[in-house]
Parts: C-alpha cells; structure tokens; sequence
C-alpha cells in the first residue's frame, strides 16, 4: 500500500467518525492523493495511478539529467569546436527501442484494467439512475420497482459535518459486498455519473442507456457529482451514496417501499431542483 493510499485511508476514517459513520469519503481542503478506494476496480486504477507516477517521474528526470549534461558538457565555452557527428546506430536503436519497451509496459496493465472495469459480471442487484437538470433520481428494478428524486441541500438546511454541494435530500443507498448493476442515463442532456471513491465515471445521455457497476466493500457515505457540463446548474446536482450492511439496507428498503412511489407511476413529488442563491 502507497503512502497516498495510506493518508487517505486515514483521512477518511478521521473524517467518517466526525459523521458517525464507517467510511465518509469526499473532496478535502489541500487534498493531494487520491480519494480512499471504496471499490475493487478503484484499488486497482490507484495502482496503476502509482505504477504511472514511477514511470513519469524517471523519464521527466532523466530528460531533466539529460538537458543539464548537454548544456554544461556541450555549450559554447566549453566546446568551441562541435562534432559532425551525424549518425550514430546504437544510439538511434536505443531511442527507439526503450520508447516502445515502456509504452508495452503501460498499455498492457492498462488495457486489463479497462476489461476489468468494462466487464459486468452477474449482478445480485441494478440500480437505475437518470440525470435531471439539474437533479438525479433512482429506480430500484429488483427491490420494489420504486424511485425517488435526489435534490442538493440548500446551505441553509446543511446540519454540522454535511458538505455543502454535496449533500443531498434523499440517498442513494446501496448495501456492502453485493455486485451492483447501475443503468444510467438522462432525461434532457447529457450528465455524467461520478463517484471518484469508485472509481466510477460514466455518462447518462438521452435515449440511451449506459451501464457499469461496482460492489462496495465498505460501509459508510460517499460522495460524486455530475461531471459533465450541462447547463447553468451543472454544479448543484450531487450524487451521494450511502453503503450500508444487507441487514440495514433490507430494513430501508422495507421503508422506502412505503415513502416512495412505483417507479411504473413516476416519482412522488418529482421536482426540478432549484438552484442555490448566489
């Protein structure tokens, strides 16, 4: 495990005992890691994160060695009678060589992680999510066919430890170590599904649908937003997902079937989320 990794583990778990949870995972002031992986396909695309970050930082320094040796051993003072040197075989093959030898050991684990992510296996249970401007709502197919709208909290309703542009009214709960399907798509434009602790990023647009999915390993509340551009609310329409055990989620959903309405007789209260005063 990096040191990133390990920082923001802690953070995280500093930051989820301040809202009583397991895990709370979300934007942090100075912030330079990664967000904690709360997923398997996050753990591994911090891996590659890290496995890159070694590759860069040698090539940027040894070009940097490079640059400083050519400038101090061949300047003009030092060097007043340059080379005609004009092939040099060895070298020519070594700069050509090393190039591909280093973009083979990038594009190998790359294309594994993006199977890895793109590959859904049998899900136990799907989600549906559909962009709204500038609001997400969610139907659970597989658990009551119910659904429900998912405004932002205005500031003035935010409780002590809630982040502002982040929290919403109702959650989007999930439980833990399940393998969950979720359908995204959209309603008016193109919005985009986000949430960094899941590694997870995947547009919603209009007469399509888009599916991926993710199986948390940890109990807690995470955080993502839309990540496309789409209109003058892009910025207030969260995604906040709250991970609980199968016992507690069986129990919500239980709940849910009464609070909500069925997906098949449109959501209860449905809305257009109004945008925060400046």
């Amino acid at each position: 495990m990096g040191l990133s990794r390990v920082l923001a583990v802690l953070a995280a778990l500093l930051g989820g005992l301040g809202m009583g949870e397991a895990l709370a995972d979300q934007p942090r002031a100075w912030e330079m890691g990664l967000q904690a992986p709360a997923t398997v396909v996050m753990e591994r695309i911090e891996d590659f994160h890290g496995m890159m970050l070694w590759i860069i930082t040698i090539i940027a320094v040894f070009v940097l060695g490079l640059l400083i040796y050519v400038i101090v051993r061949f300047n003009e003072r030092v060097n007043p009678s340059p080379t005609k040197t004009h092939h040099n075989t060895v070298l020519e093959v070594l700069w050509t060589a090393v190039p591909i030898l280093v973009l083979a050991s990038i594009v190998v684990p790359s294309l594994k992680l993006l199977y890895f992510g793109a590959t859904i296996p049998k899900p136990e249970m799907t989600i549906k999510a559909i962009g709204h401007q500038w609001y997400w709502s969610y139907e659970y197919p597989d658990n009551g066919n119910f659904t429900f709208d998912a405004l932002m909290t205005a500031d003035k309703d935010l409780k002590p430890g809630q982040p502002r542009l982040l929290e919403t009214d109702n959650h989007l709960v999930i439980p833990v170590n399940t393998k969950v399907r979720i359908l995204i798509t959209a309603s008016d434009v193109i919005h985009s599904f986000a949430v960094p602790a899941f590694g997870l990023k995947l547009d919603g647009e209009p007469g399509r649908v888009n599916e991926t999915w993710f199986k948390v390993e940890q109990a807690g509340v995470y955080y993502g937003q839309c990540s496309q551009l789409c209109g003058n609310g892009h910025g207030y329409m969260p995604i906040m997902i709250q991970a609980l055990s199968k016992a507690d989620f069986q129990a919500w959903v239980e709940q849910a079937k009464k609070k909500f309405a069925k997906a098949d007789e449109g959501a209860a209260g449905t809305q257009v989320a109004a945008l925060p005063a400046n």
